[in-house]
């Protein structure tokens, strides 16, 4: 479904109705999207979702049907039902784009427009940018951990539902992932799928050896075994090994993979190794799943397992540790007599206390390793200097560091201007590739799974001293 705007919590019609009787919707209203804190205590994010929100963005509009129901379940005047049935979005939109590595406290998406209009889209907006989010954040760090060698997404049937085992596959194969087990994900998305044989297909024949030679001539291309439906070693390998022996070579055929899911991984992954290595099976490949997640995996290599592909299944797609992105909207300024005012929200909780205005994200790279230095959140109407920039912790301003030498480039893109569509889209494969050079981009420090080095996220002076200057003048005397 990719028009859905009924999809939103009650308080925005709510309030747009009292903006709409106060005479207030033409007033254009500047809205932030960003993330206040990382998931996992790790280092960065991997955004996604920008592509379901254009979708949703471009569908946006109601019914006679959506309005038939505002009208059961509401107060709301004719005149605005009305307005909501002939609306049609005109709003300005910036985003980074899907695959752009992000971090805490910094506007990812900004939404200009009337303030009905940039209100209604706050819920679509959430739920299309935080679960991708999440997943492909989490994703990133499975891959990482594995270190070169290849994770297939296994998830679908332990996703929170239909969307999310779609979304959760394609977010995955952005990060890093060599491809999914989900089908729908691969036709929709075109992400590469995988997939042979459960212990049911075993179970449903006389024996294991059976069961892998019946697969074995069905697929004699891709004969994938499953290791253990009954034992490990003294079954399964064997019997995978007696079918490449007595089948699939005389044929002119290899035995493509075993996979192991179940035990002690590390140690069964040796002892196979060392079976098919002594049957002259070198080049087959043992595949890895059960419950692994990026700290497993990270063990699993420590300890030189020896496995080539790690199948992940729900500590992905649920992002099991981390389950929930707390990704929030917030309006940061409006437009008054041509002129934009920037707002404030202040609060005891120091991570609360927004940034004010129209802002754009200044990414730095030295020049001579093409590694990112710092981003620095700044006004939109600042000039960025070309020679030196001295950047400094918002929190503890009196720590500052001067840069030189460095490239730099403004993060967000213009999506949408006046409600059309200025973006291109990317493919899902050109995602992949533009993400793959973002996380070449971060130094390794700020990827460790534990303990990231904090990647600088500052102000620019000007903002800084805006922020200050607002708190102050809103602080209770």
């Amino acid at each position: 479904m990719n028009n859905l705007p009924l999809l939103t919590d009650f308080y925005e019609f709510s309030m747009a109705y009292a903006y709409f009787k106060e005479n207030r919707h033409h007033q254009v209203a500047y809205f932030d999207m960003f993330v206040r804190r990382l998931p996992d205590q790790g280092g960065y994010l991997v955004f996604n979702g920008l592509h379901r929100l254009v979708e949703l963005i471009q569908n946006f509009k109601f019914s006679e049907e959506d309005i038939n129901y505002l009208r059961k379940v509401s107060n709301f005047d004719e005149d605005f039902l009305q307005y909501l049935l002939n609306l049609h979005l005109s709003i300005d939109l910036w985003s980074v784009p899907d695959g752009t590595i992000v971090f805490a406290n910094e506007p990812l998406i900004t939404v200009r427009g009337n303030v009905i209009e940039a209100q209604l889209i706050e819920t679509l907006l959430l739920l299309a940018v935080n679960y991708p989010t999440l997943v492909s954040t989490k994703a990133a760090r499975i891959v990482h951990a594995a270190k070169g060698r290849a994770v297939i997404e296994f998830g679908a049937r332990r996703a929170q539902g239909f969307d999310a085992s779609i979304e959760g596959a394609r977010a995955a194969y952005i990060a890093g992932a060599h491809g999914t087990s989900n089908t729908l994900a691969g036709f929709m998305h075109q992400v590469p799928v995988s997939g042979t044989i459960a212990h049911s297909y075993i179970q449903t024949h006389d024996s294991e050896y059976e069961a892998f030679l019946s697969y074995a001539k069905i697929q004699p291309d891709n004969c994938v075994l499953l290791m253990d439906t009954y034992d490990t070693l003294n079954s399964g390998v064997v019997n995978a090994i007696r079918v490449a022996k007595e089948f699939l070579i005389p044929n002119g055929y290899r035995l493509k993979g075993i996979r192991l899911d179940s035990g002690d991984l590390s140690y069964l992954s040796k002892k196979a190794r060392k079976l098919l290595d002594g049957a002259g099976l070198d080049d087959c490949k043992i595949i890895a799943s059960n419950s692994l997640d990026e700290h497993l995996i990270d063990d699993l290599i420590v300890q030189n397992a020896a496995i080539d592909i790690f199948g992940v299944g729900e500590n992905l797609i649920t992002s099991r540790s981390t389950p929930v992105l707390g990704g929030v909207y917030k309006l940061v300024a409006q437009e008054s007599d041509d002129e934009i005012v920037p707002k404030i929200k202040i609060s005891d909780n120091l991570e609360k206390i927004t940034n004010p205005g129209f802002k754009k994200v200044i990414r730095f790279f030295d020049k001579d390793t093409k590694q990112a230095i710092a981003d620095c959140v700044m006004l939109a109407d600042e000039v960025v200097p070309l020679d030196e920039y001295t950047l400094f912790d918002p929190i503890a301003p009196w720590k500052r560091k001067t840069i030189t030498n460095y490239d730099y480039c403004v993060l967000q893109q213009p999506i949408f201007v006046n409600g059309e569509l200025v973006y291109r889209i990317p493919t899902t494969e050109q995602s992949r590739e533009y993400c793959s050079k973002q996380m070449a981009s971060m130094w390794d420090e700020v990827k460790r799974l534990s303990f990231p080095h904090k990647y600088y996220i500052d102000l620019s002076l000007k903002l800084w001293n805006l922020k200050n200057e607002l708190i102050e003048a809103n602080r209770i005397k």
